[in-house]
């Protein structure tokens, strides 16, 4: 779970989109004193995620606001599930109501897409699935948390937490080789070099180096089938390159270290969930 205080930026920006001009519509149509309750309702089968900034975009718009978690995180919904339901003023579970839901929606799209990616691992395979940077701006904390639920597991946060040389850093440092040894001599004590190599020249320049980690970036199979043996034993092995559902078999059979998987981020389509608001009185 998220902390509270990592959220409230989140929340109040994406709100202030939705209320910089007051809820015209509610103030008219909805008396002050009106209240109701509301059931957030999964419309298709879906991993639950997003409850604390779901019920967080409610607190924002009114703290007398009560959200009941009705399916934990990280649970399978089918349709017709109830996750959560929210209690209070009509107006402010209006006024709160399309934050949530996006908040939600996107948060179990990603975790519902993970987890399908995880659960086509073969038992006993030490295949790890994890997201990359390819996150929406502003919030990657959330899709992060979204593919932890999901099962996965999340690459490197920024920029600062790891060496990742890639292609662009290759071609500015003058070679693999001199990329590598300018890293070890940089970078902090505690990191692992890795590099993203295109062809199996690369990797073998690469391993020679004394590469950690070699990320294989676009490899067919008969190339990743020979550059799994080639790196065995040497180095950690990481797939790259538009990996898809109906490949993650074969790589946990090539003996694969880690799968990272933009999709999961910046593919994964929204859950659908609708909030079902009943009139209290």
């Amino acid at each position: 779970m998220i902390a509270d205080f990592l959220l409230d930026d989140l929340v109040e920006r994406a709100l202030a989109e939705d209320l910089s001009g007051g809820d015209v519509t509610s103030a008219a149509c909805v008396a002050a004193e009106e209240r109701a309750v509301a059931k957030a309702v999964a419309h298709t089968e879906l991993i639950v995620c997003g409850g604390n900034v779901f019920a967080r975009s409610f607190y924002k718009v009114d703290p007398g606001v009560r959200v009941e978690e009705v399916a934990a995180e990280g649970a399978r919904a089918k349709e017709g599930d109830v996750l959560w339901i929210v209690e209070g003023s009509a107006r402010s579970l209006l006024m709160a109501e399309r934050t949530a839901l996006n908040f939600a929606q996107r948060l179990s799209g990603v975790a519902t897409l993970t987890r399908k990616f995880v659960d086509a691992i073969p038992a006993g395979s030490k295949l790890r699935i994890t997201d990359t940077r390819k996150t929406t701006p502003g919030l990657r904390i959330l899709e992060r948390y979204a593919v932890r639920t999901g099962g996965g597991h999340n690459h490197r946060d920024c920029l600062g937490s790891a060496v990742l040389i890639k292609d662009n850093h290759i071609v500015a440092a003058g070679g693999i080789r001199p990329a590598i040894e300018r890293a070890r001599r940089h970078a902090p004590h505690t990191s692992r070099i890795e590099i993203e190599v295109d062809t199996l020249a690369q990797l073998d320049e690469a391993l020679q180096a004394g590469a950690e980690i070699i990320m294989l970036d676009n490899f067919d199979s008969d190339s990743l089938q020979r550059a799994v043996e080639k790196t065995r034993g040497r180095a950690i092995v990481e797939v790259s390159g538009g990996l898809t559902l109906s490949r993650v078999e074969e790589l946990a059979e090539l003996g694969v270290d880690i799968a990272s998987v933009g999709a999961l981020t910046h593919s994964a389509p929204a859950a659908d969930i609708g909030l079902d608001i009943e009139r209290v009185g």
